[in-house]
């Protein structure tokens, strides 16, 4: 446990950061899964949007995200 007040105050913004980082994250898991069962465009597109968001707020490494949105095309046109 920390003892110094900016080392607690940093530990309690860490924990706040990391569970919203972890619902953002299970959210976009949820739609790639999702759009990947369906299949459908409209599911892609927001699964997409959704991995994007994540980059923009630094959840995600940007080559993760091109990784999974060429998934999800590929996936796309394939069915």
């Amino acid at each position: 446990m920390a003892n110094i007040k900016s080392a607690i105050k940093r530990n309690r913004q860490n924990e706040v950061r990391r569970l919203r980082n972890k619902s953002v994250r299970s959210e976009m898991r949820t739609l790639v899964k999702t759009a990947r069962e369906s299949g459908a465009v409209d599911d892609t597109a927001a699964a997409i949007k959704k991995i994007d968001r994540a980059v923009a707020k630094g959840i995600i490494h940007s080559n993760k995200a091109s990784r999974e949105k060429s998934k999800l095309q590929k996936n796309l046109n394939n069915s």
